[in-house]
């Protein structure tokens, strides 16, 4: 099955001052349609580092990574930021909306970004709203939302562009053990529905409900563990 995202012989090097940090240690990962990954390891392991390469918020020092089979580590930051966001959805720990705007305009903001006319903004973002359970939420403000709440308006704004990947940094890490499992829930739904999804967690429960986890240590993959 040909690979949505690919990571081919990637590394990520820090200059601190006199010494040399390599992050990300020649790895190599492919992502394939409909998969869903989880990424483990201690902190300072490159996971996170990784993430950040699969999102285009950073580039490799070395190798490349191919998003929908184009090398977009050398691209302009212009053109990356628009591949970026036509490709990619992102959901935080910290839920990152934007506290003055409501649940219906933080959902639009990628949208902003992706030349969509206002009204079918509005339109695509009042159903993600109501399918992820916040039909009676529309007009309130994140600091009026409980953090499950919150944590679905992140994900409905991560789907406003109909993203190829989802990637998700520790989603479920700000929320007590029963919203979690709901959040939890969700996403396998949107996985089974064909969506590709990538979480960083340190929980082993998270992990589990992936099709795979990839243990990193010391910036390169110690194991990959594979599930039916």
């Amino acid at each position: 099955m040909t690979a949505v995202a690919e990571l081919q012989s990637a590394s990520r090097v820090y200059q601190m001052g006199t010494v040399e940090v390599r992050a990300l240690d020649h790895v190599d990962l492919a992502f394939t349609q409909g998969s869903y990954t989880a990424i483990m390891g201690a902190s300072g392991s490159g996971k996170s580092t990784m993430l950040n390469i699969l999102g285009c918020l950073d580039r490799p020092t070395g190798g490349r990574y191919l998003l929908g089979g184009r090398d977009v580590s050398k691209l302009e930051d212009d053109e990356l930021s628009r591949e970026r966001n036509r490709r990619l959805g992102f959901v935080f720990q910290a839920y990152n909306l934007i506290p003055h705007l409501t649940v219906l305009e933080n959902i639009e903001v990628p949208m902003e970004y992706g030349d969509v006319a206002q009204s079918e903004a509005r339109r695509r973002a009042t159903e993600l709203a109501e399918r992820m359970g916040l039909g009676e939420r529309l007009d309130h403000r994140p600091t009026e939302l409980s953090g499950g709440q919150q944590q679905r308006v992140a994900i409905a704004r991560s789907l406003a562009n109909d993203p190829t990947i989802l990637l998700a940094d520790e989603p479920t890490g700000n929320l007590d053990s029963k919203t979690g499992k709901e959040i939890l829930g969700l996403l396998d739904e949107l996985n089974a529905s064909g969506r590709t999804l990538v979480v960083v967690t340190h929980d082993p429960k998270v992990a589990a409900r992936a099709h795979r986890t990839v243990v990193m240590h010391d910036g390169r993959i110690r194991r990959i563990e594979e599930r039916p």
